[in-house]
């Protein structure tokens, strides 16, 4: 693939509808200020990668970023070249991966309390990780001596057996889908990151605070449900996936807050107003495509790129449905702690390993009535690879056609806005037009 493409210099802007999404991004904004005047002031500031059990942190009001949000952070505004540079000085691979690793080559900047997204990331006081790869770990560990934090690193364990329909199980029967040691080890380590935490920051733990968290995170997904449906069962779709990925990954990191759970629902009302007056994101709508993999953070105008041409919309991704089916736990009052070790330990399973994540999306792509399938594959995250030849076989042999390809979610230096639109005209014409599929 040919990388030098002068388009990546300054990329088309995604036209966006909601004013959801807009209000997601004020705020998000605002909240940054206010973490970092927090931040200055003395108090502890965790730095978590996605899949650590933030809900811990919220119930003891310890102020967080999570890992994968500061990377798009980075990417949106388009900084990432820079910091990936700044590795390659270093003498670091180019291939690491660059959701974990873009704040990692943030902290080697010099600059990046001037030059940074909004100020730069202030200086963590706790960097937290799970044992999910390899590498993951050790980048976090290289970011953390790098600005003074103390590492707290999580494991990770695996299931010994499939349920079928998991999304079916995952609100009130967890203890069918998972193993019950499984639940019972995960439940361990939340009492062993309290008392970390306590011990670090001198915050007490609350468990009635946590009931708190854990229901307003329920009203959310319960928003994002209705919405994830609504906007599978309209045609033409009202929306697109430039709008619901933004307004629902930011308010996803802000879940368990009153906001949050607010903004779910006035995202909902608002495509609901679209429905209710038959306004559509494509009038000319004639295929529906399904996105899998990551947001193309560098470059979200890629995905508007098919409308015009062949009325192709994409109108599913992952954020909004997993919002949807993966994180509602009920009845936490009854055992808190084993609710929300029941909605963490199973996110890399649900994403990212076959079958559990390949039987998802195909019940998904069946819902939405998708045409095609496009899969970005990073080359350089081997989570993210997430057995694709299983996915691309369930979903082809239930006669879906996928087009995979490999790009980078963050690091525009990698991606061809020309070619990889190409790679979709091509695709569209000949494995959905011309095979029959439309």
């Amino acid at each position: 693939m040919n990388n030098d493409n002068k388009n990546n210099a300054e990329p088309v802007r995604a036209q966006k509808s909601l004013k959801a999404t807009a209000v997601a991004g004020a705020y998000q904004k605002e909240w940054f200020a206010g973490l970092k005047a927090r931040v200055e002031k003395g108090e502890d500031f965790g730095y978590l990668n996605a899949d650590v059990p933030m809900e811990i942190l919220r119930a003891m009001d310890i102020p967080f970023v999570v890992n994968q949000w500061w990377a798009a952070i980075c990417a949106a505004k388009r900084m990432a070249p820079k910091y990936y540079g700044l590795l390659n000085e270093q003498g670091y691979r180019d291939d690491l991966c660059s959701y974990c690793a873009t704040a990692f080559a943030e902290s080697l900047d010099p600059d990046d309390k001037v030059s940074g997204p909004w100020g730069g990331l202030p200086d963590p006081t706790i960097a937290i990780t799970r044992l999910t790869c390899d590498c993951q770990s050790k980048i976090f560990e290289l970011f953390a001596k790098n600005h003074g934090s103390e590492l707290y690193v999580m494991e990770n364990t695996q299931p010994r057996r499939v349920p079928p329909n998991w999304w079916e199980l995952a609100p009130d029967r967890w203890e069918e889908l998972y193993d019950p040691d499984r639940l019972d080890f995960a439940v361990e380590e939340l009492k062993a990151l309290i008392s970390f935490l306590e011990a670090k920051t001198g915050k007490m733990f609350d468990i009635n605070k946590l009931i708190e968290v854990m229901n307003l995170i329920n009203e959310q997904e319960s928003w994002y449900k209705k919405t994830r449906d609504l906007i599978a069962e309209t045609q033409p779709a009202p929306v697109t996936v430039v709008d619901t990925i933004n307004a629902v990954m930011q308010a996803q990191w802000q879940r368990g807050t009153r906001w949050a759970a607010d903004h779910a629902k006035s995202l909902y009302e608002e495509i609901k107003a679209f429905v209710d007056q038959k306004r559509s994101s494509v009038p000319n709508e004639r295929l529906r495509l399904m996105w899998l993999g990551r947001g193309l953070w560098h470059d979200f105008a890629f995905y508007q790129n098919f409308e015009e041409k062949y009325g192709a919309v994409f109108m599913w991704s992952m954020y909004l449905a997993m919002g949807a089916d993966a994180y509602i736990r009920n009845n936490v009052e009854a055992d808190p702690l084993r609710a929300l070790a029941a909605r963490y330990i199973g996110m890399e399973d649900f994403l990212h390993m076959p079958p559990w994540n390949a039987n998802w999306f195909l019940h998904e792509a069946k819902h939405n009535r998708i045409d095609g399938v496009v899969y970005m594959v990073p080359e350089n995250c081997m989570q993210a690879l997430e057995g694709s030849y299983f996915v691309k076989k369930t979903l082809e042999d239930a006669g879906i056609p996928v087009l995979i390809f490999k790009a980078d979610p963050v690091d525009a230096r990698k991606w061809n806005r020309e070619t990889m639109t190409g790679l979709v005209e091509d695709f569209i014409e000949t494995r959905i037009i011309m095979g029959g599929k439309k």
